[in-house]
């Protein structure tokens, strides 16, 4: 039985295809937006294989689900039927209830928060700061090439989410957050 081989060498060109079938150069802004997710779609693996939670690992799987749903919008450059879940309002409304009833459990904020504390949350948080690095690319790619506005909303509100999620591990943990007192430091 052959099997199909992972290399193409189509790609040994420095270039890369669209679902079209349209070739770009893998510098090139979309594929940037959305590797940049795929990275992001990989920290959240990492945050599943260390965490002990079954309701944070399956939220997270349904929001890894979301964010491959999400890179095959941005490489369909002709808005193929692709028969996918898009992004939608229940899937932000969602990511914000997951944010207050954890929010409504943790002690209120009062300043900003140090990242780090124990290897999830460490990890929780270097998910967020490639969240946000994701965010950032979408908004480049929003300026030249539309982005679907409930996918900008939906990688503002997992950052959010992940800042969350890593204040309550450590609040499960019975470890203090280290707080940045800016008043210390001017």
């Amino acid at each position: 039985m052959k099997k199909n081989k992972v290399y193409t060498k189509t790609g040994d060109d420095a270039n890369t295809s669209l679902i079209s079938g349209a070739r770009i150069e893998k510098h090139n802004v979309r594929v940037k937006a959305y590797g940049a997710l795929d990275e992001l779609n990989c920290c959240l693996g990492l945050i599943r294989s260390f965490s002990k939670s079954d309701e944070d690992n399956i939220e997270i799987i349904k929001i890894q689900e979301n964010i491959m749903n999400i890179n095959s919008e941005l490489a369909n450059d002709k808005n193929i039927d692709l028969k996918i879940n898009k992004i939608d309002n229940k899937d932000i409304i969602l990511i914000e209830y997951l944010i207050d009833s954890i929010t409504d459990k943790l002690p209120e904020l009062k300043s900003f928060i140090i990242p780090g504390g124990n290897k999830l949350a460490s990890i929780i948080h270097l998910t967020r700061s490639t969240c946000r690095r994701a965010e950032r690319d979408l908004s480049e790619l929003n300026a030249s090439s539309k982005v679907e506005k409930n996918i900008l909303i939906y990688i503002n509100r997992l950052s959010d989410y992940l800042f969350t999620l890593s204040r309550k591990v450590l609040f499960e943990s019975n470890l203090e957050e280290l707080k940045w007192e800016q008043s210390k430091n001017t």
